[in-house]
């Protein structure tokens, strides 16, 4: 069992690589295929198990209000149908936008019905006023926390409306005419103002603009490097530029709550980002300005980075960025970035500058430096700080201190300084935090922080003491802490953690001192629900009472198990058995991951996730395979260790599964002859590579992959080599190359409209149409109107059909061991 299927790479490399270029070749593959005969069905519906727990109403979202006594409960109608889906879409330089609303029209979480106030002192709820037909946006805190904004969606436009906290009264602040599509609205540091961009007043009708090119695409190289991923939807010629123009172009304007008309901020322009400085006088403004370009999205088109008042003039220009089509891979663009009002003090700029002209294979001392500079922008900007690696992220205090983070991507490393400030000038660095990027075992968690007196958040800083919060990963799974760093002398000290058997998670202070906190509980056999825990007794209070989204999945069982893989790494996974499984009985098994990327085995070997965790189950989720009959190890660990570790990505892929297969045998508990192999997206990449490379699998389901690696190559998830720079890695690790080695019979899903950069629908229809012509055994499902996942009632229900249906024709009633 587990034999690894080999191949010659000498005749591999003579026959694709050397004879001609690859890209030639492989086309060949597909214009030999056969017509391919395509049938529309109906959508199906799974078993009626998995209906009655999708069409459940979720359990509502959690948003905590700023000073910590109230939040807002966000309850959602649950999964849009596909007539939602179907709207009309333009897909514009990476932007997906609603021509009908001029909003955005990738929000796929299903409309907000209702918003709820919570009071945290006693768990009381409130009710929002709302609109009639409500279909709300998410809700958006006022600095002082008394008030919330949301939009209302209407048949032709956005409204923004305003609610009292405390009495939940909300009335409507705009017609419905504010540009989503562009960005959303932000609370002024006054709380009675809003910073909304509009359709521009007198815009002219999209019917006006002619659909008749004036003459071809054309686009020129001229030797420059321009090594970009694959993105999607971008703009495609002049008719998209000229909707790009006409559904991004906003008037930026402050509006007030109540009274008073909206006041016009400058002309109508395509923004980017804004930011209103802490003192409320000044506003960061990122203009977007041509030429665009066909080969990259909108990030990465010219902007001119500018300061405004609040009558729209202009005081300072901090920057006038070019077209960034030849980023290098892994690299960032020249000039300002990351640029932002820093907080605690009235209208003074940050921002960083690479180094090393964004290039992260040039040999330089320092890579990435931080810069400041104080209202009225006169004189040379102050540095603060040199970073040898690539800048992560910075946490200010409300006090003179910030935490700076870099990353060396390349050594899977990251580092954490803390800086003293004094008049702008920082002190000596000290090094807080020095540890492996993915180090779950040495992970020091998130700095807890508290909004100023601006609403913007800082770290939390008391008795010259901050808090962290983590996972708290071990040996015997996540127990999530929450710890005190005393700043002189970086000593920790743990204030909570969560206790054996249960998952408590940290999720925001509820007061200042840190007396007591937001925690979210669970256990195997308890639903997560909401709790003010007091750190000065231990005691706990429910907040919340969801009751159990999935009693159908009650007796489900689930355990942690580890496992060595040959090599000497050692593994994990969780184990989930069906309700009513005896000890010793066989089950058809349902292997569900995703590969990931190690420099050090010791890492690769850690421990993540919970035994302890309530099973929820969304989505075209595999999980529901335990309604079915199935056990399922979901997350088996297969990673990819090694500073190249692609190099030998199918033998450590092999192995992984190898070792999760035997365990699972061992255990009793898997029937060799009946276990399937599954994944989304690399998982599904993951999928195709281990039915070409082994016959551990009795069938395989594969969901918004990518197959063939010569149509990403500029590189894809970590693999920083192009494909003419390592050919043979491209080819080794595409399944498409190898497809006549698939036997086993493969379920391919894929959305038609997928905007993940990589993974185009192209993908699974070219690998079907290999299978078909080589004779092999496969099916293809194409999700009309879906993107790299799946969102729509009918495309979720009809995915878990299909995944059902395939696993038990291929894998539970396949021949049982010993038969």
């Amino acid at each position: 069992m587990g034999e690894v299927k080999r191949w010659n790479m000498g005749q591999t490399i003579g026959r694709y690589c050397f004879g001609a270029p690859v890209l030639w070749a492989l086309p060949l593959v597909a214009a030999t295929v056969p017509a391919t005969a395509w049938a529309e069905e109906v959508y199906r519906l799974p078993p009626q198990v998995m209906v009655d727990v999708l069409d459940r109403p979720p359990t509502p979202d959690l948003s905590l209000g700023p000073r910590g006594s109230r939040a807002i409960l966000i309850h959602r109608a649950g999964m849009p149908g596909i007539e939602d889906l179907a709207e009309p879409v333009l897909r514009l330089a990476g932007r997906r936008v609603n021509p009908r609303t001029n909003g955005p029209a990738d929000d796929r979480r299903g409309r907000i019905l209702k918003l709820e106030v919570l009071r945290m002192e006693d768990g009381s709820a409130l009710e929002i006023q709302a609109p009639r037909d409500p279909n709300l946006g998410t809700p958006l805190w006022s600095p002082d926390g008394g008030r919330i904004a949301f939009t209302q969606t209407r048949p032709s436009g956005i409204e923004l409306w305003v609610a009292e906290v405390e009495s939940g009264r909300a009335s409507k602040v705009t017609e419905a005419n504010l540009n989503l599509a562009s960005g959303p609205c932000e609370w002024l540091p006054d709380s009675a103002h809003l910073l909304c961009r509009f359709v521009p007043d007198g815009r002219r009708a999209a019917s006006s603009m002619s659909g008749v090119p004036a003459g071809p695409v054309i686009q020129e190289t001229t030797g420059a490097r321009a090594q970009v991923r694959t993105f999607q939807d971008l703009l495609g010629g002049e008719e998209d530029v000229r909707k790009y123009e006409h559904y991004l172009t906003s008037q930026l304007a402050v509006v007030p709550i109540r009274g008073a008309r909206r006041s016009n901020l400058g002309r109508p322009g395509i923004f980017g980002r804004t930011e209103t400085s802490p003192d409320g006088r000044l506003i960061l403004v990122e203009r977007i300005v041509p030429p665009y370009s066909y080969l990259v999205p909108d990030p990465y088109f010219p902007r001119i980075v500018e300061v405004w008042n609040r009558e729209g003039e202009v005081v300072f220009r901090l920057a006038d960025l070019p077209l960034a089509e030849a980023v290098p891979i892994w690299g960032v663009r020249t000039g300002p970035r990351g640029y932002g009002w820093r907080p605690g003090e009235d209208s003074t700029l940050v921002w960083v500058e690479a180094l090393d002209d964004g290039d992260p294979k040039k040999e330089v001392e320092f890579r990435d430096r931080m810069l400041t500079l104080k209202s009225p922008f006169r004189g040379e900007p102050v540095e603060l700080f040199r970073f040898e690696g690539r800048f992560r992220g910075a946490d200010w205090g409300r006090a003179a201190f910030v935490f700076l983070s870099e990353i060396d991507r390349e050594k899977q490393w990251t580092r954490t300084w803390h800086l003293a400030l004094d008049e702008d000038r920082p002190s000596e660095p000290r090094l807080v935090f020095d540890r492996g990027m993915y180090d779950a075992y040495g992970d020091p968690g998130d700095l807890l922080t508290w909004p100023d007196a601006a609403g913007r958040r800082v770290v939390l800083e008391k008795d010259g003491s901050v808090f962290l919060t983590g996972n708290g990963s071990s040996p015997d799974g996540d127990r999530p802490f929450l710890d005190r760093l005393h700043l002189a002398t970086l000593e920790s000290a743990r204030l909570f953690q969560s206790v054996a058997e249960t998952y408590e998670s940290v999720l925001a202070p509820l007061d200042e001192s840190v007396q007591s906190i937001l925690t979210r509980f669970e256990t195997v056999s308890q639903p997560p629900n909401y709790f003010s825990r007091d750190l000065r007794d231990g005691s706990r209070r429910a907040l919340t009472e969801f009751p159990s989204p999935t009693p159908e999945l009650e007796g489900v069982r689930k355990q942690l198990v580890t496992y060595w893989r040959e090599d000497g790494i050692e593994l994990s996974g969780t184990l989930y058995l069906p309700a009513g499984h005896q000890p010793g009985e066989r089950l058809p098994v349902v292997l569900w991951a995703y590969p990931r990327e190690f420099n050090d085995p010791r890492i690769a070997s850690q421990v993540r996730g919970s035994p302890h965790r309530f099973t929820v189950v969304s989505g075209a989720s595999h999980l529901f395979f335990l309604t079915q009959g199935y056990a399922v190890l979901d997350g088996p660990a297969m990673p990819i260790v090694g500073e190249e570790g692609n190099d030998t990505f199918v033998e450590q892929l092999v192995m992984s599964a190898k070792a999760a297969v035997d365990k699972l045998v061992s255990m009793g508990v898997a029937d060799p002859q009946r276990i399937g192999i599954g994944g989304h997206s690399y998982g599904a990449f993951m999928t195709a590579n281990l039915l070409a490379h082994c016959d551990l699998f009795a069938a395989g389901i594969g969901r918004s992959g990518a197959y063939n690696r010569t149509l990403t190559p500029f590189g894809f998830q970590n693999e920083r080599r192009t494909f003419w720079e390592a050919p043979d890695v491209y080819f080794i690790l595409s399944p498409f190359m190898h497809a006549d080695r698939i036997k086993a019979p493969l379920l391919l899903i894929h959305g038609e409209a997928d905007n993940n950069a990589g993974t185009f629908p192209l993908q699974s229809q070219r690998l079907f149409h290999a299978l078909k012509g080589l004779g092999g055994t496969a099916r293809l499902v194409m999700l009309p109107h879906e993107s790299h996942g799946y969102a729509a009632r009918e495309s979720v229900m009809h995915s878990l059909a299909e995944m059902i249906d395939w696993f038990d024709r291929h894998v539970k009633r396949k021949g049982r061991a010993g038969e």
